[in-house]
């Protein structure tokens, strides 16, 4: 595992969470910017986790369909995962992710 490391992701643009959020506007859910960073820090770890506990989440600024998103990974103490997600230069979240006991 290295110390910092980084995962793109296009929105697909007929992701299923853009049908009820928000029609006219779709905009990308919290919980799948969490999904996905979860996704991204298991695979960075090299294994499942059975459960993440959430600590710190920020969301500065709504995802559309189609855009990139890069998250980036680093150690926080102990356990955990830091994590940020950037679209371009715009910072779009931001958090902390535990591995539940």
């Amino acid at each position: 595992m290295t110390e910092r490391q980084a995962f793109t992701w296009q929105v697909p643009v007929d992701h299923p969470a853009f049908a009820g959020h928000f029609p006219g506007r779709p905009i990308v859910p919290g919980v799948v910017l969490l999904d996905r960073a979860m996704a991204c820090a298991e695979t960075w770890l090299g294994r499942r986790v059975g459960g993440w506990q959430v600590g710190n989440a920020k969301f500065l600024s709504p995802v559309g369909p189609g855009e990139t998103l890069v998250f980036t990974l680093g150690s926080t103490t102990g356990a955990g995962v830091s994590f940020s997600v950037h679209a371009g230069e715009r910072l779009v979240a931001s958090g902390n992710l535990t591995p539940s006991p």
